[in-house]
């Protein structure tokens, strides 16, 4: 990870205050938008796909992804 990447002793500290539910959230969010990028990124790169088959593949990577 780039060092611009990493999270702050602050941002730690915002998250650690915050309710769960707010949490929650944000993690929601961010799930979601990850999820429009990656569909993004393999309709750019296979614009013949349907958007059915886009949506397989998006579906294929989150099932298969790893941390």
């Amino acid at each position: 990870m780039l060092p611009d990447e990493q999270t702050s002793p602050e941002q730690f500290e915002i998250f650690r205050r915050m309710e769960p539910g707010r949490r929650l959230q944000i993690a929601e969010q961010l799930y979601w938008m990850a999820r429009r990028l990656k569909t993004a990124g393999v309709r750019a790169h296979h614009p013949e796909w349907s958007d059915e088959q886009v949506d397989a593949e998006v579906r294929r990577i989150f099932l298969h992804a790893r941390t």
